[in-house]
């Protein structure tokens, strides 16, 4: 097997700062995830960081090591409160429902060449003229979002009892009509006046007529945190209004061919109308920030082959999925400290696959957290193949036989290239007490990921791991379509690194030891 094999004893010194202005514990902001890499180019000389053993130049002191790529940005992106580009955020949006006003709220999860659009407003605020308005804009559905409790009281069973099982589909209920103060139903005026019906607690079953013409829909168990749909979104902005948690939603369509509006079309009708205009994407962000979302079940002593670490397990609130942060010495003020968060990875951190590195890092960071006394390995679940799971990582494998690459292949089966949240992470960061961290990562979305959760990354470690002819493809995949760096100087096709086990390879200045020697017992033969 060819392969980069470097030990990689000494490199828990290695420490890559921001060259940014804004480079300070509180000012720090990660790297935009749809930055891609600086072109490739062909890495020879010591020049670009590759020594051989005849190489007589001495490598770079530690602190004059820089990124050739900048990790680091504005502050403000990423930060969950900060709206995505062309929207409204999500502040405006409750300050809007609070005044009796219509948003449009669009699911953007998969780009703008594929959204949808609903017009939202809360239940209990609303009005024939509001009602009017969405029917001549949009599809003339009046939908309802209401919680589980409240469909109970109310007698509103689901039409089909087994769209319980597809949480992908909407959930509706069979449909109504207020019996008092309206006639056929169907005007702006009776739905007006259903829906405000539907919105009132002291509300009965007795109450309406029953099939109708207004579509009570069920909101999943934890909005949008559970569900990326139009109805959890919906109900989740009209409760964190203050509002009752009741909205009226309805899609909007094309005027020329009915379809779903587009983007650009949205985007005109919230300028014409003044509509406050919100991303559901942002929504998710917005509550991940402010709302717990794991408690911590036990905490034990845990003897590794690396060393001892305090095992501290979490569980979801979401979903219940149980996680692991493994924690080195005391972590104090939880200042600078060094952290990995790790991604479940089945096939590679216990089965030792050869097609990523996924069990080298995760042993890679063990060993130097064991070795720097201080520091956390997050270990989240439910992370596998990017988030799409087991089954489907293993169909991707195939796909990518087929000459697919490991972002393709995600796509290819339906799924984003990259599925993982990295929230329930930071939370655990901030329960354990850190503030501050050196992250152990090659991938620039972790530092978008850790975002906005009182967390600061004042520092990034390069993960670096052997390359070989089994996984150089998926890592220079990742390396050119999602942004990877692998350390300060290596722009070449990773492919240039594959070596004889006989010798060693340097990867840039990444590899260097705190005192500028060479980390290797034999320096390289050649480059």
């Amino acid at each position: 097997m060819n392969c980069i094999a470097p030990q990689l004893v000494s490199f828990p010194h290695i420490f890559i700062t921001s060259k940014s202005p804004h480079s300070t514990h509180s000012h720090l902001a990660p790297f935009s995830r749809h930055k891609t890499a600086a072109p490739p180019s062909k890495l020879g000389s010591s020049e670009n960081g590759c020594y051989s053993s005849n190489d007589e130049s001495i490598p770079p002191p530690l602190g004059t090591l820089k990124e050739t790529i900048d990790f680091f940005v504005s502050d403000a992106e990423d930060d969950p409160d900060c709206p995505s580009p062309g929207y409204s955020s999500i502040e405006q949006a409750l300050a809007a429902l609070r005044q009796q006003k219509i948003l449009l709220v669009v699911d953007d999860y998969y780009g703008d060449d594929n959204v949808e659009g609903n017009f939202v407003m809360a239940a209990s605020h609303v009005s024939s003229e509001a009602i009017a308005f969405m029917v001549r804009h949009g599809s003339g559905i009046i939908s309802v979002g209401m919680k589980e409790e409240d469909l109970q009281r109310l007698d509103l069973p689901l039409v089909s009892p087994r769209m319980e099982d597809n949480c992908s589909a909407p959930s509706f209920t069979i449909t109504v009509d207020a019996r008092v103060g309206t006639s056929t139903g169907v005007s702006a005026s009776d739905r007006a006046k259903t829906v405000l019906a539907l919105s009132s607690p002291e509300s009965r079953p007795g109450d309406f007529r029953r099939p109708g013409h207004v579509f009570p829909v069920k909101c999943m168990n934890g909005g949008v945190l559970n569900r990326v749909g139009h109805t959890e979104a919906s109900v989740d902005l009209v409760t964190l209004a203050g509002l009752q948690p009741v909205s009226v939603f309805s899609a909007v369509v094309d005027s020329e061919d009915g379809s779903m509006a587009s983007i650009a079309t949205l985007r005109k009708l919230a300028l014409d109308y003044n509509i406050p205009i919100v991303s559901i994407t942002d929504l998710i962000r917005y509550r991940r920030k402010r709302e717990k979302l794991v408690e911590r079940t036990a905490v034990s002593r845990l003897p590794t082959k690396w060393g001892s670490f305090a095992a501290h397990s979490y569980r979801s609130k979401l979903d219940g999925i149980e996680h692991v942060a493994l924690v080195k010495g005391d972590i104090g003020n939880g200042q600078d400290v060094l952290v990995r968060v790790h991604s479940e990875c089945l096939t590679g951190d216990i089965f030792g696959s050869r097609r990523c590195d996924c069990g080298n890092q995760l042993e890679l960071a063990m060993q130097l957290i064991e070795q720097a006394g201080r520091g956390v390995v997050v270990y989240l679940r439910g992370h596998e193949g990017r988030g799409i799971g087991l089954g489907y990582k293993l169909q991707a494998y195939n796909l990518q036989d087929q000459g697919h690459d490991t972002v393709e292949a995600n796509l290819e089966l339906g799924f984003a290239a990259d599925a993982r949240d990295y929230g329930i992470g930071a939370q655990m960061l901030r329960d354990i007490g850190v503030h501050t961290m050196r992250l152990m990562t090659n991938n620039p979305a972790k530092f978008s990921g850790l975002k906005g959760y009182g967390l600061a990354v004042v520092g990034r470690v390069p993960v670096l791991t052997p390359i070989t002819e089994d996984n150089v493809r998926y890592l220079e995949t990742k390396r050119v379509k999602m942004g990877h760096v692998y350390g300060s100087n290596v722009q070449g096709p990773l492919s240039d690194f594959i070596k004889s086990t006989k010798g060693h390879v340097v990867l840039g200045n990444a590899l260097m030891s705190v005192d500028g020697s060479p980390p290797y017992s034999e320096p390289p033969d050649r480059c």
